[in-house]
């Protein structure tokens, strides 16, 4: 009777060690596949959060822009523009000393 009870363990324990080692690797859901949608969440996250401080930026470049001596300064610095009869002298500095 005792040596029927052991076989019935061990394979109740095979059972569940080959369950375990299914559900771990090769189901649909596995561990793994788990793991590499926690990455991709993550990721998507970090890019949700850097879309939105750049958001932010923008309304704040926007607003700031709605004054009309902003908008002077903005276009001369980023876009070189320049009022009639005015030269533009761009002086760039050397970094390297």
């Amino acid at each position: 009777m005792l040596k029927k009870l052991n076989k019935r363990t061990n394979l109740i324990a095979l059972t569940f060690v080959i369950f375990i080692i299914w559900m771990l690797f090769f189901d649909e859901n596995s561990f793994l596949t788990h793991r590499e949608l926690n990455k991709e969440i993550e990721k998507v996250q970090k890019t949700n959060l850097y879309f939105k401080n750049e958001i932010k930026k923008d309304q704040k470049t926007i607003k700031d822009l709605q004054n009309t001596d902003s908008l002077e300064k903005f276009g001369r610095e980023h876009y070189l523009m320049k009022k009639k009869n005015e030269e533009i002298f761009i002086i760039e500095t050397d970094s390297i000393q």
